[in-house]
């Protein structure tokens, strides 16, 4: 059985993704589960996605992240349905 995941290693790896991807992209929650779970089979990643999504939440409440759906930034404590990317925060400006 693997150790459990502090919420500090998800929000780093989150942030640490985000800026990787560049002001032009953003990442997908699954993206940071499969890392923080090690590569491992989908049973091993896959409940992780609801701390990913929550901790996403958090930094955007903290301006450090933007949640996007559809494309969009969602509102700070909007809470995101469906599928949802990620992005760092203060990179959409310049966008058309």
């Amino acid at each position: 059985m693997t150790e459990p995941v502090a919420e500090s290693a998800i929000e780093a790896e989150i942030l640490r993704q985000a800026a990787a991807r560049g002001p032009a992209g953003s990442i997908c929650p699954s993206e940071v589960a499969r890392a923080l779970a090690g590569g491992g089979p989908e049973a091993q990643w896959r409940p992780l996605l609801g701390r990913v999504r929550g901790a996403a939440q958090r930094l955007a409440g903290n301006g450090q992240l933007e949640v996007l759906r559809k494309g969009r930034p969602l509102a700070p404590g909007e809470v995101p349905r469906g599928v949802i990317r990620l992005r760092a925060a203060g990179t959409a400006e310049g966008r058309p």
